[in-house]
């Protein structure tokens, strides 16, 4: 069974597939769904996904769908910060993570009582991230991505797709390690939608299995997102529930410890029925 340690060395196991909510302070993420302007709409909407079976939630103050803009970190931080001490206030018991590549943010936002970084770019994007997450002892996500949102998806090209993110993840944990994160508080993320054709996912996901080598818990973060509307001719993120059900189910067959999720309720309902059929 995967684990990872928290932050006061309590090992977090995975008897079953666990659900990651998500919560986007943010005008402009891609699924309006998921979209919470202000401090008291996200708390209400974390709120929601806890009665609904989230065991994680997920706070960003900065959209990362392909083609978005940066945001200013200052602005960020004032984004995600009341939204966490709130739900940490609230919610003692849940475990918060901060959806953020900037080492400031992280900092300002462990302060304030998220429990893990999850960092899209696997660490490569401020050189002072790795040294933030090792000094505050938190786990870390690391995820592939094939460049800042705003180029990623400019013509991704890859010789051995999955061998070229496996050797990606391997590289960054053995920074992270390097860099004073215990092996034991890195989960990974493949990082499915970010610098990637539709080709490029699915085969992914078709060799999920390779990257139990990793021997890390790993994120499913398949959310709504756009390999999943090609595949369905669903074009609004709004029609693409279904389809994402499926890829979470395919993921909970395959081991996967945990699946970030737009509609927790729905997701946790069909890995709970999975479950009781197996």
């Amino acid at each position: 069974m995967k684990h990872f340690l928290l932050k006061n060395g309590e090992r977090k196991e995975f008897a079953h597939m666990e659900m990651m909510g998500i919560i986007n302070v943010t005008p402009d993420s891609f699924f309006a769904g998921s979209r919470t302007a202000e401090t008291q709409a996200a708390v209400e909407r974390a709120d929601r996904l806890i009665q609904e079976g989230a065991s994680f939630i997920d706070v960003g103050g900065e959209s990362t769908r392909p083609g978005a803009e940066k945001v200013e970190i200052r602005e960020e931080i004032d984004r995600v910060c009341p939204v966490i001490e709130t739900i940490r206030r609230k919610h003692p018991e849940i475990l918060l993570s901060v959806d953020t590549y900037n080492a400031e943010t992280a900092e300002a936002a462990v302060a304030a009582g998220v429990d893990i970084i999850n960092d899209i770019s696997g660490l490569t994007f401020d050189e002072n991230m790795a040294a933030v997450a090792a000094k505050a002892g938190v786990p870390v996500i690391l995820m592939h991505t094939g460049g800042r949102p705003d180029v990623m998806q400019k013509d991704p090209h890859y010789d051995d797709v999955v061998q070229e993110v496996y050797d990606y993840l391997q590289r960054q944990i053995n920074y992270a390690v390097a860099s004073g994160i215990s092996r034991e508080k890195i989960i990974i993320d493949l990082g499915i939608g970010f610098g990637k054709t539709f080709e490029h996912n699915m085969t992914l996901l078709r060799n999920i299995d390779r990257f139990a080598d990793l021997n890390c818990p790993q994120l499913l973060a398949v959310s709504r997102k756009t390999f999943i509307g090609a595949l369905l001719d669903e074009e609004d993120p709004a029609d693409r529930l279904y389809g994402t059900i499926a890829v979470t189910l395919y993921g909970q067959l395959h081991g996967i410890e945990m699946a970030r999720v737009h509609d927790v309720k729905e997701n946790c309902d069909a890995v709970r029925m999975m479950e009781a059929l197996r």
